[in-house]
């Protein structure tokens, strides 16, 4: 039996190809809620560069005051070189950076998962391809991102900075998706240099403890970034740090093929709204000409529906359709093989609302 749900959903369009993309997910979780007997409720807001033309800053006020409102946030991308002049703390990454900090988001999931119908597209052999399916854990609001920076005219440094109970709360939270998946955790670091990543790797031996039924190994960060390429399939979920997580996940991305087809949730506390969004860019060549991949963000509503609303089915039901429509050739620009069935963002979308029409939702309700 499904319970009918209302929820509200902060929309962040923000620059670029994000309000195209955004707009793919958002309508696909309209079919959803009409689908399934579910209420959403969609509230857009200004942010990135979007928010500075309008406001004169990348995170206004209204739009924070409407996220703190919201069951979760759904983004699209922000950025551009438009904006690239501005003083470093005034550009739009800046307001991804308060935009985490105020709703104290410090975990971050990043899904790698390789589609069957894509596997071609992939820069791996197959062989080395076999069974790439895991989640990668970043801390999101500590780490040489939030740390002091100065900078004079010939010297510059940046700290990177961890607590114990920064660690533990992030690594809790890879221990439970560890235990609810393969039980294998692999806690990455680059403790034989960084003071830092000595307390980060003597904090997760020591909450191991509390975790007998995960596996738990440790791994540098520069040989972690060669095993993710030279065998993924060891990997269940990776554990990591701010800078090292954002790095080491933007490569992985590549091993599905293109990081337009990676989503991510950025959580706090539980009860807090969460924070979904594809990981690429504004990519702002791209912006107007229907050519862009929807699928990073469609990925991430439906993360939304599983780790928010609880709705593994309505999650599954919007993938399958997805899935089906890659098995049938249709790609966009940046996915596509000489076989393809090329197709623009739009109407790649409306392929994948057609297969929703194929296979019903089960509406027990």
């Amino acid at each position: 039996m499904t319970t009918a749900l209302h929820r509200t959903i902060a929309v962040l369009p923000g620059d670029g190809i994000g309000p195209e993309v955004t707009r793919a997910a958002v309508q696909l979780l309209r079919d959803c809620a009409s689908a399934f007997g579910h209420q959403f409720e969609f509230r857009e807001y200004p942010f990135g560069g979007h928010a500075i033309d309008r406001c004169g800053v990348p995170l206004p006020p209204e739009t924070l005051a409407g996220c703190r409102a919201s069951d979760a946030v759904l983004l699209g991308a922000i950025g551009g070189p438009r904006w690239e002049s501005l003083p470093l703390g005034t550009r739009p990454e800046a307001g991804l950076l308060a935009i985490r900090k105020e709703l104290g988001l410090y975990i971050n999931l990043r899904p790698i998962r390789l589609r069957p119908a894509l596997r071609d597209i992939s820069p791996l052999r197959p062989e080395r391809l076999a069974d790439c399916d895991f989640e990668i854990v970043r801390e999101l609001a500590g780490d040489i991102y939030f740390g002091e920076h100065k900078m004079s005219q010939d010297k510059a440094s940046d700290v990177a900075e961890y607590s114990v109970a920064e660690i533990e709360r992030v690594a809790r939270y890879a221990f439970e998706r560890a235990g609810r998946r393969k039980g294998h955790l692999t806690s990455v670091d680059k403790a034989n240099v960084l003071a830092s990543s000595t307390l980060w790797r003597d904090t997760v031996t020591a909450l191991a403890r509390a975790y007998p039924h995960v596996t738990v190994d440790h791994q540098y960060v520069d040989n972690a970034s060669m095993q993710i390429l030279l065998r993924p399939a060891q990997f269940d979920v990776i554990l990591t740090g701010n800078m090292f997580g954002d790095i080491l996940s933007d490569e992985a991305a590549a091993l599905t093929g293109s990081i337009g087809l990676i989503p991510s949730l950025s959580r706090g506390r539980p009860g807090q709204p969460a924070l979904y969004e594809p990981i690429h860019g504004s990519a702002p060549t791209l912006a107007g000409k229907d050519v862009a991949c929807p699928l990073g963000a469609i990925f991430s509503a439906t993360l939304m529906l599983r780790e928010s609303f609880g709705l593994a089915v309505e999650s599954q039901w919007i993938e399958d359709a997805v899935d089906r429509v890659l098995e049938q050739g249709y790609r966009t620009p940046d996915i596509a093989e000489p076989a393809s069935r090329r197709v623009g963002g739009s109407e790649f979308t409306l392929k994948i609302r057609a297969e929703l029409d194929v296979a019903p939702a089960r509406r027990e309700l």
